[in-house]
């Protein structure tokens, strides 16, 4: 709205008087010091951007080692399931889908209860690969695991699940 000022959250003064912290490259980050939005998506750029070099040698399209690693816990899952878990639009969730099921690494079975459901499994070959990505998403958070103690992660892990709960 135009002529609208936002009201600054407790504690945010919004005052020149106050510049924020600068950024690790130096930059003042201005509004953004502090906020969770934009602190929470750098560390997700920095995770894809690790991730994706990580998973660049399976040629899958991003997301798969998810889909792959839901689909073999959870046998028989739907995709409406997969799309649920994952906060992920399910033309997308379809795409790697289709994508796993062309290269021979999951199968989609109509369900004999529902018929507008498909009941997904990994193959033999998709559960193999599944092990390899597994192995190489291990090595992309190593660095974390080094840092963090064993309670600080399953706090961050806690705090990120809440948070998920409450933009749901």
């Amino acid at each position: 709205m135009m002529g609208t000022k936002i009201k600054p959250k407790s504690g945010d003064s919004g005052s020149p008087e106050a510049p924020p912290a600068a950024d690790s490259v130096g930059l003042n980050e201005g509004y953004l010091h502090g906020r969770l939005g934009p602190s929470v998506r750098v560390v997700r750029n920095l995770l894809v951007a690790r991730v994706g070099a990580a998973f660049a040698e399976f040629g899958l399209r991003p997301g798969a080692f998810s889909m792959m690693t839901l689909i073999a816990a959870n046998e028989g899952c739907s995709q409406n399931d997969l799309a649920r878990a994952t906060a992920m639009d399910k033309s997308a969730v379809v795409a790697i889908l289709d994508d796993l099921e062309a290269k021979g690494l999951a199968t989609r079975v109509r369900s004999e209860r529902d018929r507008r459901r498909h009941r997904l499994s990994l193959t033999r070959e998709g559960e193999e690969l599944r092990r390899a990505m597994q192995r190489a998403a291990d090595v992309v958070e190593e660095p974390i695991v080094r840092e963090l103690s064993s309670p600080e992660i399953g706090q961050l892990l806690s705090l990120l699940e809440r948070v998920r709960r409450v933009l749901e």
